[in-house]
């Protein structure tokens, strides 16, 4: 009997295994078709920088970015010396885009090479011309003598969805070919400095080496240019990130035909929108671009775009934050007639400007203070001096000097910053500030616009 029970087991076990098996084979992508379809188009780059060229790694006219940390270059180069007599050599991916000899791949891939080398899967190698590089996309376009060569079709980064499954192909650290696969995980990213690329975020394991390489979507195409992770170790730890290709490509056709970049300039400074603002500013719900600052003369300006106008939608677009704001205006060509949707005072408007074009330090306070303002609201604000006003930029306002509530540092007001504004009316010294801040109901929120670290911004500070 006891037999009969165990062999009773092992068969409902055997047939429990076959039915998760099964499962697993209907869910699961067929990622071998896949990389039949689209490997071929895959190839791995190597640059190569003479010796007598090495100077330094430091490379004072871009900015430090993610991309430092990603391939390990200090936040803060001390000039590191290579030895003498030996080149430098670094690797990454890329990908054909058009059968004659075209290739995608990262700007900081081969940046400062003198030479550069491609090699296809079947392993044939070429050497690459530089036909175009951008500094602020980190997008590079090569070619080499071929024909005939494999490419990847171009997908539509419109029509992508939050948890698809992608694949990366590429050569992490120096493994050529490797395949990686997951999830997108959100769109849209903004990353630091990086303010004209919305990243697409993703799971896919991707690691140094990686980087140029596609991210491919279940249709065989490429959907973006696997570019940067975000880690405390340098390997990958479930967060990477891709340029998308629709953006890519844009850049890629203005480097053909003239071998440089050329983005539209609205000329604001925007910061996002919180609760706290919205419920302020009249907002059904926290979306949409605050401007804080419109440069003078700057299309914004010529168009009558103010500080405290939320931009909800430019060209079409729907602006849902402000960092989806500056990818849209810099797809836009300089002299371009584009339509702005802002709410100003609760109101819907609509706005015509022409883009302006965009071209290829914070202040801190100092000198004498007078006349300083103890109110009860949780901090103190003093005048400006002359030799102040001059160092951080301003005409008018009011520095704070002291904080004393932490419900206002947790607003984001800070020591040293200047304000501007009250709501919507200047202050130009403490007995303004006095008499605007009079003006509110006894639990009004306050609404500031100050100037931080040579930046405006609003700051909406909570009172009970």
């Amino acid at each position: 009997m006891m037999k009969n029970k165990n062999i009773l087991l092992y068969c409902v076990f055997l047939f429990g295994f076959a039915q998760l098996s099964y499962a697993q084979q209907v869910l699961l992508p067929d990622f071998t078709t896949l990389v039949e379809k689209t490997g071929a188009a895959v190839v791995n780059i190597t640059a190569r920088q003479n010796a007598k060229e090495l100077k330094s790694l430091q490379q004072p006219s871009r900015p430090s970015t993610p991309f430092d940390r990603f391939f390990g270059i200090p936040q803060n180069p001390r000039n590191p010396q290579y030895p003498q007599g030996r080149d430098s050599v670094s690797g990454g991916s890329g990908f054909i885009i058009s059968a004659d000899g075209y290739i995608l791949t990262n700007r900081h891939v081969i940046y400062g090479a003198d030479e550069i080398t491609v090699k296809l899967v079947d392993k044939r190698e070429y050497v690459a011309e530089l036909i175009g590089e951008d500094e602020a996309s980190d997008i590079a376009v090569l070619k080499v003598d071929a024909e005939n060569l494999p490419t990847l079709k171009i997908g539509d980064t419109k029509k992508l969805k939050i948890g698809e499954w992608v694949m990366a192909i590429g050569s992490p650290l120096s493994f050529e070919h490797s395949v990686t696969k997951g999830i997108i995980s959100a769109m849209g990213r903004s990353l630091g400095r990086q303010q004209y690329i919305p990243y697409i975020q993703t799971d896919v394991p991707i690691n140094r080496g990686n980087s140029g390489g596609p991210l491919i979507n279940m249709d065989a195409e490429v959907i973006g240019i696997n570019t940067l992770i975000l880690s405390n170790t340098g390997g990958y730890m479930g967060l990477s990130f891709s340029i998308p290709i629709d953006v890519a490509m844009n850049v890629v056709e203005q480097l053909k035909d003239s071998g440089s970049v050329k983005r539209g300039l609205l000329g604001v400074i925007i910061q996002p929108i919180s609760q706290k603002l919205a419920d302020v500013l009249s907002l059904d719900r926290p979306s949409g671009a605050l401007v804080t600052s419109v440069n003078k003369d700057s299309a914004a300006d010529k168009a009558g775009i103010q500080v405290q106008d939320v931009i909800v939608k430019f060209n079409g677009y729907d602006v849902e934050t402000s960092s989806s704001l500056p990818p849209l205006v810099g797809s836009v060509q300089p002299g371009t007639k584009v339509k702005i949707n802002i709410i100003r005072d609760g109101q819907s408007q609509i706005i015509k400007a022409v883009l302006g074009g965009l071209d290829g330090a914070d202040a801190i306070a100092a000198g004498s203070v007078s006349t300083s303002s103890k109110l009860d609201i949780g901090f103190e604000v003093a005048n400006l001096s002359e030799d102040a006003k001059e160092q951080l930029e301003v005409d008018a306002g009011v520095i704070v000097k002291k904080i004393s509530n932490r419900d206002v540092q947790r607003a984001g007001l800070q020591i040293n910053d200047v304000i501007i504004k009250i709501g919507k009316t200047s202050v130009k010294n403490v007995s303004q500030f006095k008499k605007q801040l009079n003006k509110l109901e006894e639990n009004e929120p306050i609404v500031l616009l100050v100037k931080q670290a040579g930046v405006n911004r609003f700051i909406v500070i909570e009172r009970s």
